[in-house]
Protein backbone atom coordinates (compact mmCIF):
# COMPACT_ATOMS: atom_id res chain seq x y z
CA UNK A 1 0.00 0.00 0.00
CA UNK A 2 1.64 3.24 -1.12
CA UNK A 3 2.51 5.81 1.67
CA UNK A 4 -0.37 8.48 0.43
CA UNK A 5 -2.99 5.65 1.45
CA UNK A 6 -1.43 5.15 4.17
CA UNK A 7 -2.13 8.50 5.46
CA UNK A 8 -5.75 8.84 4.25
CA UNK A 9 -6.55 5.56 6.09
CA UNK A 10 -4.90 6.20 8.98
CA UNK A 11 -6.86 10.12 9.38
CA UNK A 12 -10.11 8.09 8.15
CA UNK A 13 -10.32 6.07 10.92
CA UNK A 14 -8.74 8.33 13.43
CA UNK A 15 -11.43 10.87 12.87
CA UNK A 16 -14.10 8.10 13.02
CA UNK A 17 -14.81 8.19 8.94
CA UNK A 18 -15.81 4.91 7.69
CA UNK A 19 -13.62 5.78 4.75
CA UNK A 20 -11.08 7.96 2.90
CA UNK A 21 -13.76 9.73 1.06
CA UNK A 22 -14.82 11.53 3.36
CA UNK A 23 -11.72 14.32 2.70
CA UNK A 24 -12.66 14.42 -0.76
CA UNK A 25 -15.87 15.66 0.06
CA UNK A 26 -14.66 17.90 3.14
CA UNK A 27 -11.70 19.36 0.37
CA UNK A 28 -14.52 20.33 -1.88
CA UNK A 29 -16.59 21.75 0.59
CA UNK A 30 -14.00 23.86 2.03
CA UNK A 31 -12.84 25.04 -1.68
CA UNK A 32 -16.91 25.79 -3.15
CA UNK A 33 -18.73 25.83 0.46
CA UNK A 34 -21.11 23.18 -0.98
CA UNK A 35 -22.33 22.37 2.33
CA UNK A 36 -24.72 24.68 4.41
CA UNK A 37 -26.46 24.53 7.93
CA UNK A 38 -29.87 23.94 7.29
CA UNK A 39 -29.69 21.92 3.95
CA UNK A 40 -31.60 18.80 2.78
CA UNK A 41 -28.94 17.10 1.32
CA UNK A 42 -29.15 14.02 -1.01
CA UNK A 43 -26.24 11.48 -1.06
CA UNK A 44 -26.80 9.02 -4.42
CA UNK A 45 -24.15 5.83 -3.85
CA UNK A 46 -23.80 6.25 -0.16
CA UNK A 47 -22.51 3.35 1.03
CA UNK A 48 -20.27 2.84 3.13
CA UNK A 49 -21.66 6.31 4.22
CA UNK A 50 -18.55 8.38 5.23
CA UNK A 51 -19.84 11.48 2.87
CA UNK A 52 -23.69 11.27 5.10
CA UNK A 53 -21.26 11.52 8.15
CA UNK A 54 -19.88 14.83 6.17
CA UNK A 55 -23.09 15.95 4.90
CA UNK A 56 -24.97 15.16 8.54
CA UNK A 57 -22.00 17.51 10.44
CA UNK A 58 -22.48 20.60 7.99
CA UNK A 59 -25.91 20.81 7.36
CA UNK A 60 -26.17 20.18 11.30
CA UNK A 61 -29.52 19.99 13.28
CA UNK A 62 -31.94 21.88 11.25
CA UNK A 63 -31.16 20.23 8.11
CA UNK A 64 -31.52 16.52 6.58
CA UNK A 65 -29.02 14.03 4.95
CA UNK A 66 -31.06 11.00 2.70
CA UNK A 67 -28.84 8.36 1.37
CA UNK A 68 -29.19 5.37 -0.87
CA UNK A 69 -27.32 2.80 -2.30
CA UNK A 70 -27.76 -0.75 -3.93
CA UNK A 71 -25.73 -1.95 -0.83
CA UNK A 72 -26.88 -2.28 2.74
CA UNK A 73 -26.11 1.32 4.65
CA UNK A 74 -24.69 0.48 8.32
CA UNK A 75 -26.92 2.48 10.33
CA UNK A 76 -25.10 2.28 13.31
CA UNK A 77 -23.63 5.28 14.87
CA UNK A 78 -24.72 7.54 12.20
CA UNK A 79 -26.95 10.97 13.74
CA UNK A 80 -30.27 11.29 13.82
CA UNK A 81 -30.23 13.76 11.10
CA UNK A 82 -29.51 11.18 8.66
CA UNK A 83 -32.01 8.53 6.80
CA UNK A 84 -30.52 5.63 4.46
CA UNK A 85 -32.15 3.14 2.01
CA UNK A 86 -31.40 0.59 -0.07
CA UNK A 87 -32.32 1.62 -3.71
CA UNK A 88 -31.73 1.59 -7.28
CA UNK A 89 -30.74 5.04 -9.29
CA UNK A 90 -33.03 3.30 -12.11
CA UNK A 91 -36.33 2.89 -9.74
CA UNK A 92 -36.18 4.90 -6.68
CA UNK A 93 -39.01 8.05 -6.59
CA UNK A 94 -38.86 11.21 -5.05
CA UNK A 95 -41.32 9.85 -1.88
CA UNK A 96 -39.12 7.30 -1.33
CA UNK A 97 -36.53 9.98 -0.63
CA UNK A 98 -38.99 12.17 1.39
CA UNK A 99 -41.55 13.77 -1.32
CA UNK A 100 -39.73 17.02 -1.67
CA UNK A 101 -36.83 18.69 -3.66
CA UNK A 102 -33.20 18.78 -2.31
CA UNK A 103 -31.04 21.69 -1.86
CA UNK A 104 -27.51 20.00 -2.63
CA UNK A 105 -27.34 16.31 -4.79
CA UNK A 106 -24.40 14.63 -4.22
CA UNK A 107 -22.73 11.48 -5.87
CA UNK A 108 -19.67 9.06 -5.23
CA UNK A 109 -20.84 6.19 -7.19
CA UNK A 110 -19.26 4.00 -9.40
CA UNK A 111 -19.28 1.25 -11.63
CA UNK A 112 -17.63 -2.28 -10.04
CA UNK A 113 -14.52 -1.90 -11.85
CA UNK A 114 -13.21 -4.83 -14.95
CA UNK A 115 -10.01 -3.38 -15.44
CA UNK A 116 -11.10 -2.28 -19.02
CA UNK A 117 -10.59 1.59 -19.13
CA UNK A 118 -12.26 2.38 -21.95
CA UNK A 119 -15.69 0.35 -20.40
CA UNK A 120 -15.27 1.41 -17.10
CA UNK A 121 -14.65 4.73 -18.30
CA UNK A 122 -18.34 4.46 -20.64
CA UNK A 123 -20.27 2.73 -17.14
CA UNK A 124 -19.11 5.60 -15.09
CA UNK A 125 -20.42 7.99 -17.51
CA UNK A 126 -23.53 6.22 -18.06
CA UNK A 127 -24.63 6.38 -14.33
CA UNK A 128 -23.57 10.44 -14.39
CA UNK A 129 -25.71 10.70 -16.97
CA UNK A 130 -28.70 8.73 -15.32
CA UNK A 131 -28.03 11.05 -12.33
CA UNK A 132 -28.17 14.08 -14.19
CA UNK A 133 -31.77 12.42 -15.91
CA UNK A 134 -33.22 12.68 -11.81
CA UNK A 135 -32.49 16.56 -11.33
CA UNK A 136 -35.62 17.80 -12.56
CA UNK A 137 -37.30 16.17 -9.84
CA UNK A 138 -34.25 16.15 -7.09
CA UNK A 139 -32.81 19.04 -6.92
CA UNK A 140 -34.30 22.49 -6.46
CA UNK A 141 -33.75 25.19 -8.64
CA UNK A 142 -30.45 27.13 -7.92
CA UNK A 143 -29.36 24.06 -5.99
CA UNK A 144 -25.84 22.04 -6.28
CA UNK A 145 -24.41 19.13 -7.40
CA UNK A 146 -21.27 16.92 -6.47
CA UNK A 147 -20.76 14.02 -8.58
CA UNK A 148 -17.87 11.69 -9.60
CA UNK A 149 -17.26 10.41 -12.98
CA UNK A 150 -14.02 8.44 -14.30
CA UNK A 151 -12.49 10.69 -16.78
CA UNK A 152 -11.75 9.13 -20.49
CA UNK A 153 -13.55 9.85 -23.57
CA UNK A 154 -16.90 10.69 -22.54
CA UNK A 155 -16.18 13.08 -19.86
CA UNK A 156 -15.88 16.19 -22.01
CA UNK A 157 -19.90 15.69 -23.01
CA UNK A 158 -20.98 14.93 -19.41
CA UNK A 159 -19.69 17.96 -18.74
CA UNK A 160 -21.03 20.04 -21.72
CA UNK A 161 -24.14 18.66 -20.29
CA UNK A 162 -23.86 19.87 -16.91
CA UNK A 163 -23.28 23.00 -18.03
CA UNK A 164 -26.10 23.45 -20.28
CA UNK A 165 -28.36 22.69 -16.72
CA UNK A 166 -26.33 24.76 -14.16
CA UNK A 167 -25.08 28.59 -14.13
CA UNK A 168 -21.13 26.90 -13.10
CA UNK A 169 -19.63 23.73 -13.58
CA UNK A 170 -15.62 22.25 -13.10
CA UNK A 171 -13.98 19.50 -12.91
CA UNK A 172 -11.88 19.09 -9.46
CA UNK A 173 -9.61 16.20 -8.41
CA UNK A 174 -9.35 16.30 -4.55
CA UNK A 175 -5.27 15.82 -2.70
CA UNK A 176 -7.05 12.87 -1.32
CA UNK A 177 -7.66 10.95 -4.04
CA UNK A 178 -5.12 8.71 -5.76
CA UNK A 179 -2.68 10.53 -8.15
CA UNK A 180 -2.71 7.38 -10.53
CA UNK A 181 -7.17 7.70 -10.02
CA UNK A 182 -8.83 8.63 -13.22
CA UNK A 183 -12.07 9.90 -10.94
CA UNK A 184 -12.68 13.51 -11.47
CA UNK A 185 -15.51 15.44 -9.58
CA UNK A 186 -17.74 17.79 -10.89
CA UNK A 187 -19.21 20.40 -9.14
CA UNK A 188 -22.09 22.48 -10.63
CA UNK A 189 -23.61 25.14 -8.75
CA UNK A 190 -26.75 27.22 -9.77
CA UNK A 191 -29.42 24.40 -11.10
CA UNK A 192 -31.48 26.19 -13.61
CA UNK A 193 -34.13 23.37 -13.69
CA UNK A 194 -34.35 22.98 -17.60
CA UNK A 195 -31.62 22.37 -19.69
CA UNK A 196 -30.10 24.56 -22.31
CA UNK A 197 -29.04 23.07 -25.60
CA UNK A 198 -25.29 22.09 -25.26
CA UNK A 199 -24.20 21.40 -28.72
CA UNK A 200 -20.41 21.94 -29.38
CA UNK A 201 -19.68 25.56 -31.59
CA UNK A 202 -17.80 25.06 -35.07
CA UNK A 203 -15.24 27.31 -32.77
CA UNK A 204 -15.92 24.36 -29.86
CA UNK A 205 -15.80 20.84 -31.84
CA UNK A 206 -15.76 17.90 -29.57
CA UNK A 207 -12.82 16.72 -30.57
CA UNK A 208 -10.91 19.69 -29.50
CA UNK A 209 -12.44 20.21 -26.42
CA UNK A 210 -10.29 20.37 -23.07
CA UNK A 211 -12.59 21.13 -19.36
CA UNK A 212 -10.52 22.86 -17.13
CA UNK A 213 -10.81 22.83 -12.91
CA UNK A 214 -10.75 25.48 -10.77
CA UNK A 215 -7.52 26.86 -10.37
CA UNK A 216 -4.22 25.92 -11.58
CA UNK A 217 -2.76 24.53 -8.06
CA UNK A 218 -3.47 23.14 -4.55
CA UNK A 219 -4.76 20.31 -5.73
CA UNK A 220 -6.85 21.11 -8.65
CA UNK A 221 -5.57 19.85 -11.96
CA UNK A 222 -7.15 20.38 -15.14
CA UNK A 223 -8.40 17.48 -17.13
CA UNK A 224 -6.20 15.53 -15.09
CA UNK A 225 -6.18 11.72 -13.28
Amino acid sequence: MKEVQDHWFREAKAQGYRSRAAFKLLEIDQRRRVLRPGQRVLDVGAAPGSWLQVASKAVGGRGEVVGFDLKSIDPAGLPPNVRSLVADLREVTLAELGGRAFDVVLSDMAPDTTGDPSGDQARSARLCHGLLDHLATWLRRGGTLVYKVFEGGDYPELLRRTGGMFERSKGYKPTASRAESVEMFVIAEGFRGEPRPTEPTPEEPIAKSRPRGWGAGGGEHAGRA
